[in-house]
């Protein structure tokens, strides 16, 4: 998986920060190396990360790594995407989800067109 710096390592550690305090909109991808759908949502996370650049943030969980954190979220299948904005969750996708679904839920929080 390429390395994308507009997408931000999210771990138990930085989540308060990173995500809870943002004053953006956050698109959170709940992923785990051996997980065959993450692997195949990977470059779609990463796009969006690039297109939303400045309006929104776009960060990465690995599951294995950061238990806490999915847990707190009740994440028991992954992918599992969660939409936070203002320190909150407001939407939650499962599973291998297309771009223009993610494209438009963030563009909501945003409040711009994608």
């Amino acid at each position: 998986m390429a390395d994308n710096e507009n997408v931000v390592t999210l771990t138990d550690d930085n989540f308060q920060e990173e995500v809870l305090e943002s004053d953006v909109p956050v698109l959170v991808d709940f992923w785990a190396t051996w997980c065959g759908p993450c692997r195949q949502i990977a470059p779609i996370v990463s796009d969006l990360a690039d297109e939303f650049e400045g309006r929104a943030k776009v960060g990465k969980v690995d599951v294995d790594n950061n238990p806490q954190t999915a847990q707190e979220y009740g994440v028991r299948s992954i992918p599992t995407l969660l939409f936070f904005h203002d320190g909150e969750v407001k939407e939650q996708l499962i599973g291998a989800v297309g771009k223009g679904q993610l494209s438009k839920k963030l563009s909501a929080l945003t409040g711009q067109p994608a």
